[in-house]
């Protein structure tokens, strides 16, 4: 029964040929621009991924402030002062930490027989590596021995290595760093940077070998990635934190905390607001394409009216007409939806990376918006399609379901 039903939707779309291929035409508009821009809604959300997954997501980093609220009999504006207690601390205390890592820095004057530069340098222990997803391009990281004894190397940026060595093998050179000197032992693969920025030009050091540079008593600074729910990690990093140095939990000012997670949710937020976005405006643009095949169908039921009305005279029921009517607008709307999905794969093959943040960073190509087209984008887009051609053709079927035989024969 269904293969005689389709098979005269099939003929009735092959009897008005033409007609039938402009609202196929439509349909594969409408879906293909359902599927590209939720295309683009996931690549929008992919690259802001990419640029925080370079840098490493699951960390928090803490800075001393000063406290802005009274504690105890503390008045507020008392600095607050991070040692390397803290980080022991932090260690111990605070729930799903991986590593941890002292920062100290300064701007000192970076230097080798042919130039000199004043960029930062950073006394840090070997765990950062793993913490701030540090790739290397050349030679090898810190290591426990050198923070050990104190050994005189560093591990420098990419820049800093193109700017003092100028195409020059790198590792093993010596650099002068504030007057003393250091061995080459590392280059670092390069990260996406924006305008002058200098993320590629720090220059890495034994946080033990950097009291030669600075006193290293306090700290500049702790990072330390973690696993578990970013809330509840910063939360345990404050209470742990307030009860070593007499502040109040809830006073932010006392410790600058940079969640890395709690920022990036913010930016899925947006990423996901602007999907739902793009799908209902890619909805509307199929709503019309329905539109334009409901008429065709109300058309169609109005030039066939006689033939419906031979049908019933011969025993066809309601459902019977319902489904052939219904059927010819599904086969429409399905060949109209695999066109679209071909096309809008073929768009975003032709189109490739779109511009976004190599627009104003460097190395930044990978976080360019893609039209990554997922089988989860085709399953949703093919969701829409479904409702959008069965409403459109329901209402046409419907209409042709319940007319009157009689009068249906009578029709001219």
């Amino acid at each position: 029964m269904l293969r005689d039903i389709f098979g005269q939707a099939m003929e009735a779309m092959r009897h008005n040929g033409r007609r039938t291929a402009i609202t196929i035409v439509g349909m594969a508009w409408g879906i293909a621009t359902v599927v590209l821009l939720l295309a683009y809604g996931a690549g929008f959300g992919r690259a802001f991924e990419t640029i925080f997954a370079q840098f490493g997501t699951n960390m928090i980093g803490v800075f001393p402030g000063t406290t802005s609220e009274q504690a105890g009999g503390a008045k507020a504006g008392v600095p607050i002062r991070l040692k390397m207690d803290d980080v022991e601390r932090i260690r111990e205390t605070v729930p799903g930490v991986l590593h941890t890592s002292p920062v100290l820095w300064k701007q000192v004057p970076v230097q080798n027989d042919l130039h000199t530069y004043t960029w930062e340098v950073d006394g840090v222990s070997p765990e950062i590596q793993d913490i701030q997803k540090m790739d290397l391009a050349e030679g090898r990281f810190l290591t426990e021995a050198d923070l050990q004894q104190r050994n005189h190397v560093a591990v420098i940026g990419s820049q800093g290595s193109s700017k003092l060595f100028s195409g020059i093998y790198p590792l093993g050179q010596t650099i002068r760093l504030n007057g003393i000197s250091f061995e080459v032992i590392g280059v670092l693969k390069p990260k996406m940077q924006e305008g002058d920025d200098n993320i590629n030009r720090i220059t890495y050091i034994p946080f033990s070998t950097m009291g030669d540079i600075k006193d290293n008593k306090y700290l500049d600074g702790i990072w330390f990635n973690y696993r578990g729910e970013p809330k509840s990690v910063e939360r345990a990093l404050r209470n742990t934190l307030a009860a070593a140095h007499a502040f109040r939990p809830t006073d932010h000012n006392a410790i600058w905390v940079a969640n890395i997670m709690e920022q990036l949710a913010q930016f899925r937020i947006i990423s996901l607001g602007l999907q739902v976005l793009l799908l209902f405006i890619g909805t509307l643009t199929l709503g019309i394409a329905g539109i334009g095949l409901m008429n065709i169908m109300l058309v169609s039921v109005q030039q066939r009216t006689r033939e419906i009305g031979v049908e019933k005279a011969l025993g066809a029921r309601k459902r019977h007409i319902l489904l052939q009517f219904l059927a010819e607008a599904l086969v429409i709307t399905g060949v109209g939806g695999i066109a679209g999905i071909a096309l809008a794969y073929g768009v975003s093959k032709a189109v490739g990376g779109i511009t976004f943040y190599s627009a104003i960073a460097s190395n930044a190509s990978a976080a360019d918006i893609y039209l990554l087209i997922s089988p989860h984008i085709v399953i949703l887009a093919t969701a829409v399609l479904v409702i959008v051609g069965t409403v459109s053709g329901m209402i046409p079927a419907i209409q042709a379901a319940n007319l009157d035989p009689i009068e249906a024969l009578r029709y001219e």
